[in-house]
């Protein structure tokens, strides 16, 4: 892993009024260098980390050379969502996991982009919570991000989110295992029934003596444990709930008419999680507003986990979005 950049934002007041004299942000450029190049924002999911390209990038089949993302033509930035504790950073300012939420990261990330001049997002993209999280920067800066490019995410926790999300801290509270345990209550809602049965179909492990769909849940646990702390868990699980845009402000007609962006809404028809019909929702509600809205889904019996599995489909996607505003942009 190369060495993370670091920003610190000084006298940083929450959504919740808690004031931090600094907090430092960690982050990864990838390509040309920031301003030289149309500035791209990847903002990773739940368990993810600024590291989405090169040698351990997580998203290496779209951001890169020649990729969809091109760093050749982009300059791409990827910032660690506050107390992921990617790096051996010791995030202590998130001592108290409940102290950001999702809209606390989008102005931080905001500070921190204006701090290092960024004075305008080509795109802003990001996939779950990621997703929620622009989302929340968009309402928060209206005219900072050109495309904003939501994936498997929504503008809002819903019902659905918050009882799962509940469940989550629930485990991470009160389990003996808690990593393991919320991953793999998190692991059945991020795939679906049909999913498990292509990739099982109620096969055995005859080494363990138990189901090889078993089997797998046990291991992705493991595999957490070993590489996320509980405090990371606890805020990420925490922030993913927060997501709400109207939040103290007003309906969502009113918060999103002053945002400028083109908005691309890519959702999973299986999503269990972030569920097709609110994004549906979503964009008929923006169309009428007269948005510059489209909507895509993705086709998938892999639910949630689509967005980081069916990547051609997703390059499909977002090729025909940066082809597009490329082409815009040199006329």
């Amino acid at each position: 892993m190369k060495a993370l950049a670091e920003i610190t934002i000084d006298d940083f007041v929450s959504e919740k009024n808690i004031h931090f004299p600094n907090l430092t942000l960690t982050y990864e450029v990838f390509g040309h260098s920031l301003n030289t190049k149309p500035v791209v924002l990847v903002v990773h999911a739940l368990t993810g980390n600024s590291t989405v390209s090169g040698e351990k990038g997580w998203w290496n089949q779209v951001v890169g050379n020649q990729k969809v993302i091109d760093t050749d033509k982009f300059s791409v930035i990827a910032f660690n969502i506050p107390g992921n504790g990617y790096g051996g950073k010791s995030n202590s300012f998130l001592e108290d996991y409940k102290s950001l939420t999702a809209r606390d990261v989008a102005v931080l990330f905001h500070l921190a982009l204006q701090k290092l001049s960024v004075k305008q997002l080509f795109a802003a993209i990001g996939g779950s919570v990621g997703g929620g999280i622009i989302w929340e920067l968009a309402a928060h800066a209206p005219t900072f991000v050109k495309n904003l490019i939501p994936i498997a995410a929504d503008w809002k926790a819903t019902d659905w989110l918050l009882a799962n999300t509940q469940i989550q801290d629930f485990i991470l509270n009160h389990s003996s295992h808690p990593i393991e345990d919320a991953r793999i209550h998190a692991m059945t809602l991020y795939r679906t029934p049909q999913s498990f049965r292509q990739k099982f179909n109620r096969t055995v492990n005859e080494n363990l003596g138990i189901h090889n769909v078993e089997s797998w849940l046990l291991h992705h646990g493991e595999k957490l444990k070993n590489r996320f702390t509980l405090q990371a868990y606890k805020a990420l699980n925490y922030q993913l709930s927060s997501i709400d845009i109207t939040r103290g402000r007003a309906c969502f007609e009113t918060v999103v008419r002053p945002i400028q962006s083109h908005i691309h809404i890519i959702s999973v028809d299986t999503d269990l999680f972030f569920t097709p019909d609110e994004n549906r929702k979503t964009f008929t509600c923006l169309n009428k507003l007269h948005k510059s809205v489209y909507y895509h889904q993705i086709q998938s019996i892999h639910g949630h986990d689509a967005f980081l599995i069916e990547n051609n489909q997703l390059n499909k996607i977002l090729g025909e979005i940066f082809v597009q505003e490329e082409t815009l942009a040199s006329m």
